[in-house]
């Protein structure tokens, strides 16, 4: 496949800008709010926050759709409704069909 394994100079954010960008935002987005308590708790939070990282949250590259396309919703389906995520640290909001 051509594939080459490049080694990266420790303590080198500027080489692994990508990588730096997620788990800054994983931090900031998530962690920086949040009390750990212990492993399994930490793998439910993560979980929970790449669900909506990757259903709702919007990015920039995509031209502010998500990672998962979703349909788009009509304005006149009815009442806009606030789903939590992330433990209601986040939310993501929908029209309901009347």
């Amino acid at each position: 496949m051509g594939v080459e394994e490049i080694h990266t100079a420790p303590r080198s954010p500027w080489q692994t800008a990508f990588v730096e960008r997620t788990i800054g935002s994983i931090r900031r987005d998530c962690l920086d709010h949040v009390v750990v308590l212990n492993d399994r708790h930490l793998k439910g939070i993560l979980t929970s926050y790449f669900s909506y990282d990757h259903r709702w949250r919007t990015h920039l590259s995509l031209k502010m759709d998500s990672t998962d396309p979703r349909p788009g919703q009509s304005a006149v389906l009815g009442k806009v409704v606030q789903f939590p995520e992330v433990g209601s640290l986040h939310h993501h909001y929908e029209r309901l069909a009347e």
